[in-house]
């Protein structure tokens, strides 16, 4: 007797994507339309999996290229350009080999995307170093300057320290351990990409608690950065304690 589409439909939809195949033959000889286009969503689910593993292995190219290393660590920061709150810099060494799913540079992910794979690249990494640069800080020694601070506090936090750093774009001065820069690294490596969703969440989640205590600037929403809400409440009610005053000359 063979199975009702209502049954067919959990089976595949609860089957892990490497075991579609094996699932989708074995209702195959199922004429029913409807258990036919089941199948069909089940192929595209598939085939969809397939080419994320392979991108997955494209974003490893660089982790297997210095694979002698023991430790590999991405390195990326977040808030460069708002005008208000910290940049935040992250370190992150995975596992040899690791691959995970969907892992792509924070900015091309939704915001629900990047808190869910936050969680797993915390549970799966070898180690997770996070550094930050204050309001006051930037406004003292300039962004980049702080930006570089910051990515050393997250270096030196790693435990064990990597033996080579695969950076965006960046070379970090100050630095003993060897450096790979790459352009528009959190697309192309794994380890980049890791660091830069760990220090987005991190840094969104502070300015969402900054939200709070500051309202009416809307920092939960905008994170700090120009949007009109932001500018026209930094005009209307002057700026708080965490806004860049070397950032903000042209609006107060």
């Amino acid at each position: 007797m063979s199975l009702s589409l209502a049954d067919i439909k959990k089976e595949l939809k609860a089957s892990e994507p490497d075991l579609l195949p094996e699932v989708i033959s074995r209702f195959e000889a199922d004429e029913r339309a409807s258990v036919q286009k089941e199948l069909e969503s089940a192929r595209k689910r598939y085939d969809k999996y397939i080419k994320e593993l392979e991108r997955l292995e494209v974003m490893a190219q660089y982790e297997e290229k210095y694979s002698e290393f023991e430790y590999i660590a991405g390195i990326d920061e977040v808030g460069r350009g708002p005008l208000a709150g910290p940049v935040v810099a992250c370190a992150v060494i995975l596992p040899k080999g690791a691959r995970i799913p969907y892992i792509n540079d924070s900015k091309q992910l939704s915001e629900a995307k990047r808190e869910e794979l936050y969680d797993v690249i915390m549970n799966e990494a070898v180690s997770v170093g996070i550094g930050q640069s204050s309001h006051e800080r930037i406004d003292e020694i300039n962004i980049l300057q702080a930006t570089y601070e910051a990515m050393r506090e997250a270096i030196s936090k790693l435990d064990p320290q990597p033996g080579l750093l695969l950076n965006d774009a960046v070379t970090i001065p100050g630095v003993d351990i060897r450096q790979v820069p790459i352009i528009k690294g959190d697309a192309k490596s794994m380890s980049i990409a890791a660091a830069s969703i760990v220090a987005k969440v991190t840094r969104d989640r502070i300015m969402v608690e900054y939200d709070s205590i500051y309202p009416g600037y809307g920092f939960a929403g905008n994170k700090g950065y120009g949007a009109t809400v932001h500018i026209e409440a930094l005009k209307k009610l002057g700026p708080t304690p965490i806004h860049r005053r070397s950032f903000i000359g042209n609006f107060v």
